[in-house]
């Protein structure tokens, strides 16, 4: 359960065992515990571990989940959600840049067997070959709720990250039907 003592543990611990500082530039790692987002290049960054943690807590990983990483940057959620899944579980890291997949790759040698990394396909959200997810993390500010996203996960499954500078957790229940939302015309 996200928020847990247990769960919160789990989180502290993957912290400890996946060090942010092996996922920066060199020109970076001596700020690894700062507080705040950093640049890894490319008008890309690392995020805040404060950021980073809350998003985990909020995301609810369990041993054995399957996870899509949406902007896995250098690596860093990605290692952290391997650790947290366990050798169980998947992780699909997709990244938009390929000099920042390169990176994630190096900094992930040699990769654990439940770590996938791909270049995403800039017409397409995510990773729907190996959808559904039971979880996905989102690393970068959608406008509005990313649909495409959202069809990736499983029913119960959970989808975590900022829409117009807002985190939501979103939580898939299944496929109902409803009239269409609209407003009356004044």
């Amino acid at each position: 359960m996200p928020g847990s003592a247990t769960a919160d543990r789990r989180i502290d611990d993957a912290f400890a065992a996946v060090p942010r500082e092996r996922f920066l530039p060199p020109d970076q790692r001596r700020y690894a515990d700062a507080d705040r987002a950093l640049p890894l290049g490319y008008a890309v960054t690392n995020s805040q571990p404060t950021t980073v943690r809350h998003m985990l807590t909020l995301l609810g990983v369990e041993p054995g989940d399957r996870i899509l990483d949406v902007g896995c940057g250098s690596g860093w959620s990605t290692a952290l959600l391997a650790h947290l899944t366990g050798p169980t579980g998947l992780v699909v890291g997709v990244e938009l840049v390929p000099q920042v997949l390169a990176m994630a790759l190096g900094n992930l040698r040699p990769r654990p067997a439940n770590i996938r990394l791909h270049l995403a396909d800039p017409a397409v959200l995510g990773w729907p070959a190996e959808a559904p997810y039971d979880r996905v993390l989102v690393s970068a500010d959608a406008a509005a709720l990313p649909n495409a996203l959202v069809r990736q996960v499983r029913p119960g499954g959970v989808l975590v990250g900022p829409v117009a500078g807002e985190m939501l957790r979103v939580e898939r229940h299944g496929r109902y039907v409803f009239v269409p939302l609209r407003t009356l015309e004044r």
